[in-house]
């Protein structure tokens, strides 16, 4: 079944937040395989400029997976979550995301189409700090295969 078209730029508003925190972007470093000190060492990180340890460009893919999962679960799109697959995904950010940081996501769906059979979903999220200051603007495509 066709995913629903009437669902192009349908907004989902943020629904909680994510506090990120030094262990948090240690662990993402470690499991990436960057040891750069910017992502553990608060002194390394502040003489850089920054208020306290930054995070890997794409440590928001974390934040991410909820609002994506969010979308794919709602049942009036008609998504078959065990067909879809993660085609794409890209970040634009306004700065670097830092321990300290709490963020929320305002998701939209930018376009519904179909190319050989395969249902494509691309979501574009819209992450802020919870004082209003924007970070980073997310794309996602999301791959649903044809029966």
């Amino acid at each position: 079944m066709a995913l629903d078209r009437s669902f192009i730029g349908r907004s989902y508003p943020p629904t909680s937040t994510y506090e990120v925190g030094r262990a948090k972007i240690a662990e993402f470093a470690d499991a990436i395989g960057d040891d750069n000190p910017l992502y553990r060492d608060p002194e390394a990180a502040k003489a850089a400029g920054y208020p306290d340890v930054i995070a890997p460009p794409t440590f928001l893919t974390i934040v991410n997976l909820t609002s994506i999962n969010a979308i794919a679960s709602d049942p009036e799109l008609g998504l078959d979550y065990a067909r879809m697959v993660h085609g794409d995904q890209r970040f634009t950010h306004s700065r670097p995301v830092h321990a300290g940081d709490e963020l929320e996501l305002t998701t939209s769906i930018d376009d519904v189409f179909t190319r050989a059979g395969n249902d494509f979903l691309s979501v574009r999220a819209d992450i802020r700090t919870t004082g209003g200051e924007h970070v980073c603007t997310s794309h996602a495509q999301l791959v649903v295969r044809g029966e």
